[in-house]
């Protein structure tokens, strides 16, 4: 049997290993660089802009990842199923749907904490994570897309920002729909905002019908390196970005039947 490599153990304010000696796929842990460090913001902004993220479970260390290949959806290769593109212009026609950007963020996040997961027990979405990512929200770096129907929040996810990089966390629905929804208002505006790529971290046969696809690391972390030197975009939603998902029959342009 082949001995797993040594873990590399961080103090908080340690510099991160390369993404290349994350373990790979003949470990028992594939993508895993480095475990301890800390949860504040300098530490999560630096992990982002190297392509690392955290992720753990209840009762064990901070642990740091960087899979290779690393799922990535472009915002071009988004698919917008016939199904979930009826509900959504029945639903905006209706006025019964608004999106709201970060007027939720704490409970966005908590509702994404407490959805049970299928094969999952707990959360990795512990305390202390909720904590650190509200912490980013108020630095500016982490946000929210809200689903709202009839004035109730439905759905939703939040993400981390850097430059026209967007890394997506997790996301809730207590409605049918309603988190799809609120991914495809953050598609629609980061065609807007002429965002690179959607970071989905882990490969799940879900992202993949929605577009996603697994990209070698040393793709994705050249392309994050481009990225993130843009500005980032004003984190606000107009009615108008919906009409980047059916540019042929727009419900929000000037001039729109």
């Amino acid at each position: 049997m082949i001995p797993e490599p040594t873990l590399p153990w961080l103090d908080p304010g340690a510099p991160f290993p390369p993404v290349e000696q994350a373990w790979g796929d003949d470990t028992a842990a594939p993508g895993l660089l480095a475990a301890g460090g800390a949860l504040d913001v300098a530490t999560l902004v630096d992990a982002y802009r190297h392509g690392i993220f955290p992720w753990y479970g209840p009762g064990r260390p901070i642990l740091w990842w960087s899979p290779d290949p690393r799922m990535v959806l472009r915002p071009q290769a988004f698919r917008l199923h016939d199904s979930l593109r009826k509900a959504l212009r029945a639903a905006l026609r209706q006025g019964r749907l608004q999106v709201r950007i970060d007027s939720a963020f704490e409970a966005v996040i908590a509702a994404c904490a407490n959805t049970p997961r299928a094969g999952q027990h707990g959360t990795w979405i512990v305390p202390a994570m909720q904590h650190a990512y509200c912490e980013l929200h108020r630095a500016g770096y982490a946000h929210s897309v809200e689903t709202w129907w009839e004035g109730q929040l439905v759905g939703g996810l939040y993400l981390v920002n850097l430059g026209r990089a967007v890394f997506g966390e997790s996301m809730f629905s207590h409605r049918r729909d309603a988190s799809k929804m609120a991914l495809a208002a953050l598609v629609a505006a980061c065609r807007v905002w002429d965002v690179a790529l959607i970071d989905c971290q882990q490969q799940t046969a879900h992202l993949a019908s929605l577009g996603a696809a697994p990209e070698p690391r040393a793709r994705f972390v050249h392309d994050l390196a481009q990225a993130i030197t843009a500005p980032s975009p004003m984190w606000t939603f107009s009615p108008l970005y919906w009409d980047q998902l059916w540019p042929q029959a727009p419900l929000f342009s000037p001039g729109s039947p």
